[in-house]
């Protein structure tokens, strides 16, 4: 009787096997990487590389490693060492010997130079589609001032608009300032603010680099019509352990990285800020400087918290998984009164607020290569952001000199009482497959869920009493809102990517598909699936021609989309039918040179035409009712509106000069023109017992957005003395904002400048980094005298009888430097 039938297949099964874990070899080379000291050029002996499929490499004393890689696909080298930065290099299909240098950085003991393939969610700068920052230029730039904040370097990029030291939300070329869409580790954030906007959540410490996405980038990637910014955070080392200590002139921050068997490792960070003290001096002096008195009114100082933990572990070489959670909160409460005083106006303001915010989120996801040549990478969170606001004001004034009120015995008394509470809860899940197909081609496509529930419950009293010598007038106004509103946004797409062997050519052509279902308690509406196709064309013109190292032309268009946050609050009320709500959406064309030059500097401009359609907006209509006794009731109905347009125009580039011994930075210019038209703003015909004046000054005509600037300009040096000491400065220059539509007027010109000296020093035997630093933020108070304009209506003239200097806005938020200090050990 013969044995088992299946065992006669045995040998061959342990024969194909073996030839499919050695096929690497096959069709594999060794080539020499040489690892080297910056600024120094001297080699890095003992640095570690680790290459996909676990085999270690150790750099000889000349810096210098033979590395097995695979010959028919190009791959890309990280490499680390430790007190440096980490580093990138691709390896191309063809070649031998490469070489990399290296930047002193943190402590990252024993981090290895890993060897992979080459995948398309890298944090590099790609010309016509993102620009990225990371490493030392992050931390040099991000952290300076009362908070370190990493938008502050997102800040000084090409296409970026300038917003002022307290206004971490900027316009990305010409886009609303909203349009801006963030995501930390693929999980995308819904509020990604602290204090309403000043600042962001992304601690400088956590964050190990940051991409923001502007142009024609992947159809990956959705949920936005201007500009997409990821946040990568930290890996930690998976063999040794980390400490990281931050002292700030308001904050402190602690960092801790250990070790997982090797396999992985966990990171935790967290911030506080400690304004207390501070508040709590001021008051005190403010008993001997009366002036300062206003200090008194603050109830709560203002406060930030925050805390991250992410994580990852490699099971096997093929499969890892990964993981973030992060909380943060933020606060502030005042108690105030304002008496203004002059010949025509009397008024007299009590406030009294306090103002919560809350920022949770947590993601886990699986990286899987079940082929050598496909990564399936899946990742699934939830997400948490409320704001509580209480607000009581209450007003007394006599009217200014105009015609309506030109009795200065009228008195008018105004009060609002307002209790807030937004809630927005999401669930999010994707999956993503990308697929060498070999020759130059890459597969790609996934899905991607997107599930928020909008929880409102706002109560908004407000009364408006006005003595007259004749008669009382009294306007009662204010509105409830108790929404549970709930949407659904459902993505696919799928991509095909192309690089010839000699990297002459490449393109990316890309579909994906967004559809929106909107629940409500009594009725439901969706959207049309919208198609968005995206095209990209990669051409290098010239390779290693005199100074030239390459010279690259891109050239894209692609359609995008995304959904207006004031959908959230839409209600039965408002009358929409199905395919009545739409998405924003807008149709980007781009045409962009890239240059780099022998002398490691780096040219990069980029040209673009930007049509806006579909853009949601308001109009809020006010219907008003007169009763028997004179008193006048007024009922407020909002409208939503899906057929705002806009038209952008812009160019900006970036001139770099890489990282060297002595010198670095960059050099960027930012122009754009930027319209909006809402064609519906006014209501035609006005109904008959409408308040006709709201409409006063408004029209459907383009009309510049408030926050639309035509210059925007950043030179940034840094200067390196010695290996310890830096000098890093800023110089910026931004045109005004409009003061009205037609562009008759604008606020002046802004023009910071900011300087930062850090010391540095290093201890190889104690494995310790110190760095201490000063920074001087917003240096040209000191001789720039503000530039004074009227206060003006988004639509009106500027109003003449607005005569005192406290009705005006100067062009800089603060008019005294602001100085800062940083302490950071690391061990």
């Amino acid at each position: 009787m013969n044995g088992h039938p299946q065992k006669k297949y045995l040998p061959l099964c342990f024969l194909l096997v073996f030839l499919l874990f050695s096929v690497k070899e096959i069709f594999a080379r060794d080539v020499e990487i040489t690892v080297s000291d910056g600024e120094l050029e001297i080699p890095l002996e003992g640095a570690l590389i680790r290459s996909w499929d676990g085999k270690e490499y150790t750099c000889d004393e000349d810096g210098k490693a033979l590395v097995s890689v695979p010959d028919d696909r190009q791959v890309v080298i990280r490499i680390a060492y430790p007190g440096y930065e980490n580093g990138r290099l691709v390896i191309p299909v063809s070649g031998g010997s490469f070489s990399l240098s290296l930047h002193l950085s943190g402590i990252m003991e024993n981090r290895e130079l890993v060897i992979e393939a080459r995948r398309p969610d890298t944090s590099e700068t790609k010309s016509g589609r993102s620009v990225a920052i990371s490493g030392e230029t992050l931390s040099r730039t991000a952290e300076i001032g009362f908070i370190e904040d990493v938008m502050t370097s997102i800040k000084l990029l090409p296409g970026v608009g300038y917003s002022g030291m307290f206004d971490a939300m900027p316009s990305i070329r010409g886009g609303d300032p909203g349009d801006l869409t963030a995501a930390m580790d693929g999980f995308y954030i819904e509020q990604p603010y602290h204090w309403g906007g000043a600042f962001s959540i992304f601690v400088p410490q956590m964050v190990e680099s940051a991409r923001l996405s502007h142009g024609i980038f992947s159809s990956r990637y959705g949920h936005t019509i201007s500009g997409l910014l990821e946040i990568a955070t930290k890996r930690p080392s998976p063999t040794e352990s980390q400490l990281d200590i931050g002292i700030g002139t308001s904050e402190t921050n602690l960092g801790l990285s250990f070790p997982l068997y090797g396999k992985g490792g966990i990171f935790a960070m967290g911030k506080v800020t400690y304004w207390d003290p501070f508040i709590w001096a001021v008051q005190q002096l403010s008993k001997a400087v009366p002036e300062i008195d206003i200090i008194n009114s603050i109830t709560t100082a203002p406060y930030i918290r925050d805390f991250a933990i992410t994580g990852n572990y490699r099971f096997t070489r093929n499969l890892e998984t990964t993981a973030t959670l992060f909380f943060g909160s933020d606060g502030v409460g005042a108690k105030y009164n304002n008496i203004f005083d002059t010949e025509d106006r009397k008024r007299n303001v009590d406030l009294d607020f306090d103002w919560l915010n809350y920022t949770a989120f947590a993601v886990a996801g699986l990286i899987w290569n079940p082929h050598r040549d496909m990564v399936f990478k899946a990742n699934a969170g939830v997400g948490l952001y409320e704001s509580d606001m209480i607000a009581d004001i209450a007003m007394e004034q006599t009217p200014l000199s105009f015609e309506a009120a030109s009795d200065p015995r009228l008195i008018l008394n105004s009060k609002i009482d307002a209790n807030i509470i937004d809630t927005t809860v999401n669930y999010q899940a994707r999956a993503d497959l990308d697929w060498d197909l070999s020759n130059g081609f890459i597969f790609a496509a996934g899905v991607h869920e997107l599930y928020a529930q909008w929880i409102k419950a706002e109560d908004m009293k407000s009364s408006i009493k006005v003595n007259d010598p004749t008669s009382d007038r009294y306007v009662p106004g204010g509105y409830s809102l108790d929404i549970l509103n709930q949407g659904l946004s459902t993505s696919a797409y799928t991509l095909v990517e192309y690089q010839s062997p000699d990297k002459k050519f490449g393109a990316e052509l890309g579909l994906r598909a967004d559809h929106f279902y909107f629940i409500a308690k009594d009725f439901t509406l969706q959207t049309w699936p919208v198609l968005n196709p995206r095209l990209n064309l990669d051409f290098n013109v010239l390779k290693d021609y005199k100074f030239i190292d390459s010279l690259d032309l891109t050239v894209g268009t692609g359609l995008f989309s995304s959904m207006n946050d004031a959908i959230s609050s839409i209600d039965i009320s408002n009358d929409l039918d199905d395919f009545d709500l739409k998405p924003n959406r807008s149709w980007t064309s781009l045409l962009g040179v890239k240059i780099d030059f022998a002398e490691k500097f780096s040219f990069n401009i980029e040209g673009y035409y930007k049509h806006v359609f579909d853009r949601a907006y308001t109009r809020t209509n006010r219907y008003e009712e007169l009763a028997g006794d004179g008193t006048k009731t007024a009922t407020d109905i909002i409208d939503y509106l899906f057929n705002g347009t806009g038209r952008i125009i812009g160019f900006d580039f970036m001139l770099q000069k890489m990282e060297s011994r002595f010198w670095d930075g960059w050099l960027t210019y930012s122009f754009t023109w930027a319209q909006y038209r809402d064609p519906d703003a006014v209501p035609d015909p006005i109904p008959p017992n409408a308040d006709a004046d709201r409409y006063a000054g408004t029209g459907n005509d383009w009309y510049y957005p408030s926050f639309h600037r035509y210059h925007n300009i950043n030179l940034i040096l840094n200067f390196k003395p010695s290996k310890s000491f830096n000098i890093g400065t800023r110089f910026g220059f931004a045109s005004g904002k409009p003061g009205n539509d037609d562009n008759t007027e604008r606020t002046g010109f802004s023009w910071p400048i900011d300087i930062k000296f850090t010391w540095f020093r290093f201890n190889p035997g104690r494995k310790t980094h110190t760095e201490v630093y000063l920074g001087i933020e917003n240096l040209q108070s000191l001789v720039y005298d503000a530039i004074w304009i009227a206060e003006v209506s988004r639509y009106g003239e500027s109003d003449a009888s607005l005569s005192s200097m406290d009705e005006y806005t100067p062009v800089y938020e603060i008019p005294v430097p602001m100085i800062s200090f940083g302490f950071k050990w690391r061990y």
